[in-house]
C-alpha cells in the first residue's frame, strides 16, 4: 500500500491513470547545487494528461526541463507549458532529454537516500513520490586501466 502512495522507493508508483516507473535522482557533480530526477510516466487511461510542474523541498527552485539545440550547441530550456503524456501510451524522463531540474539544492543527493518530489498532472492532480539517487547512474562504462 505504501508503495503505491509513493511513499517507498522500489516498484512502479500509480496515481488512477498515471504510473511513475523506475525514477532516479543524480547530481550534477557532487556537492553540486543542481540535480535531476528522470523516469518513466506511463499512462494507463484514455484520457491524456500533461505533467504541468514538479515541487520538492530538496531544491528551492524546481523545473520541467528540456534539452534543445541552438546554433550547434545543446541547452537546457524550462518547458512552462508541460510535457502531454498520451492516453495509453508513456513519456520517458531521461538523460540528454526531459527532466525535472532541481536548482538550488537544499539537501545532499547521496547515493541510496531519496529525495521528496511532488509531480503535478493537469488532470491526475499531484503525485508524490520518493526518489531513490543513483548518481552512477547512466554513467559512461570505464574500460581497464581508466
Amino acid at each position: 500500500m505504501l508503495a503505491l502512495l509513493g511513499l517507498l522507493p522500489g516498484g512502479p508508483l500509480l496515481a488512477g491513470d498515471i504510473e511513475i516507473i523506475d525514477p532516479y535522482a543524480r547530481a550534477s557533480r557532487p556537492g553540486a547545487p543542481t540535480g535531476a530526477i528522470f523516469m518513466s510516466i506511463q499512462n494507463a487511461g484514455t484520457i491524456a494528461d500533461r505533467l504541468v510542474a514538479a515541487k520538492s523541498p530538496a531544491a528551492a527552485v524546481v523545473q520541467i526541463h528540456t534539452h534543445i539545440e541552438e546554433s550547434g550547441i545543446m541547452k537546457m530550456r524550462e518547458v512552462e507549458a508541460g510535457i502531454p503524456v498520451p492516453a495509453g501510451g508513456t513519456h520517458t524522463l531521461s538523460r540528454g532529454g526531459d527532466h525535472v531540474m532541481l536548482m538550488g539544492v537544499t539537501q545532499d543527493l547521496v547515493d541510496g537516500e531519496t529525495v521528496p518530489l511532488t509531480l503535478v498532472f493537469e488532470i491526475a492532480g499531484e503525485v508524490v513520490i520518493a526518489v531513490p539517487v543513483d548518481n552512477a547512474r547512466g554513467q559512461p562504462a570505464r574500460r581497464a586501466g581508466q
